[in-house]
């Protein structure tokens, strides 16, 4: 079993250890039992997770004698929102959950945002477990102790840093894993090693047959490296104050593609259209070359993400989606650009004619 300890600025209390093995599922009870981090468990779930997985989980904790319960939400990123986190909070407190007890987190994205929400703010914060069940949660969300749901405004913009007591990835919750959903993560996975790891870029262009197979050792491989890469940069900067705004890449148009088309574009299709805008904006600021930004765009048709804006989307939608980003300052947007593959930097003066033109060229 891979273990990866994400150390918060020697604060052993907040720090944390990512479980990462096939078939782990089974032993999640005893590990949390050994931790002993509540008296009482809440296990939260979308409606899909639930119908495979949420009966047996609660017979995993009850069958080494710690008491659970299990809440239900509708499955879907339109989920991720204030109706859903009352509806949820109004459960807990109907069944007597207080500062004694903790969630857990059984789900992709949108179940762990949304938990590690709850979590936050129930009675001022109890603890939450991550049991991410997707890829991208695997290697993204349920990692940094990121949490939020959506305004009709934009992604994420209520939300709090809350990291979690543990995380849990069980490699076998891939095998029935939709490719769309598969490869949402993979376009997550693709932006580490743009950023930080070209080996792991490299690993995604030879063994790409291996990954579309889902190939266990391959993919506990490249997951490992997605996650140490991403630990290590939270261990830096939790608060994504500085260096961790790196892990934005692609996002800041991604996440307005996302929002302008009302959260139907999947995420880690949003991403990667807007990794190939960073990198052709990062090439028509003459930091990246004309090579390497040609790289990216084939790793990513390659491996089946999407690669074009869909015509359906806006651009005067997704750049009015921009200027109400999170992690603007003032009316200063702040990008992810490459000066090459592994250095990363982030710049703010992008004039808006480049965006738009980079945006036009992406249909």
């Amino acid at each position: 079993m891979k273990k990866i300890r994400i150390n918060l600025d020697r604060r052993s209390n907040l720090s944390y250890e990512i479980f990462i093995e096939s078939n782990i599922f089974d032993r999640i009870g005893l590990l949390i039992a050994k931790k002993n981090v509540a008296k009482r468990y809440v296990v939260i779930s979308d409606s899909n997770v639930s119908s495979l997985y949420g009966e047996q989980f609660l017979e995993i904790l009850r069958g080494v004698n710690l008491p659970a319960d299990l809440i239900e939400f509708p499955a879907g990123e339109t989920s991720k929102n204030i109706d859903t986190v009352l509806t949820i909070v109004g459960k807990l407190i109907e069944i007597g959950v207080d500062r004694s007890s903790a969630l857990i987190a059984l789900g992709g994205g949108v179940t762990g945002d949304i938990v590690g929400f709850i979590a936050s703010i129930y009675m001022r914060s109890i603890p939450y477990i991550q049991v991410p069940t997707s890829l991208l949660a695997q290697v993204d969300s349920s990692i940094g102790g990121k949490t939020g749901i959506d305004l009709p405004e934009g992604k994420n913009l209520l939300g709090a840093f809350f990291q979690p007591k543990m995380v849990f990835t069980d490699l076998q919750f891939l095998a029935t894993l939709p490719d769309e959903e598969f490869n949402n993560g993979l376009a997550e996975i693709i932006k580490y090693g743009i950023i930080d790891d070209v080996d792991l870029l490299h690993l995604l262009e030879t063994e790409g047959e291996a990954i579309r197979n889902r190939d266990v050792a391959v993919l506990e491989e490249i997951i490992g490296r997605a996650c140490r890469i991403k630990g290590g940069i939270v261990e830096i900067d939790e608060k994504d104050e500085g260096i961790r705004r790196i892990l934005n890449f692609g996002h800041t148009l991604g996440h307005a593609m996302e929002a302008a088309s009302g959260y139907t574009l999947s995420h880690g299709n949003a991403v990667s259209v807007g990794m190939i805008a960073a990198a052709k904006i990062s090439e028509k600021t003459k930091h990246l070359s004309s090579g390497e930004r040609d790289r990216i765009e084939k790793i990513i048709k390659n491996i089946g993400l999407l690669h074009k804006i869909p015509g359906s989307i806006k651009t005067d939608d997704i750049i009015s989606r921009m200027k109400t980003d999170k992690k603007k300052e003032g009316n200063i947007i702040h990008f992810v650009f490459l000066k090459k593959l592994g250095v990363p930097f982030i710049n703010g003066s992008v004039e808006k004619d480049i965006i738009y033109q980079t945006i036009e060229e992406l249909r």
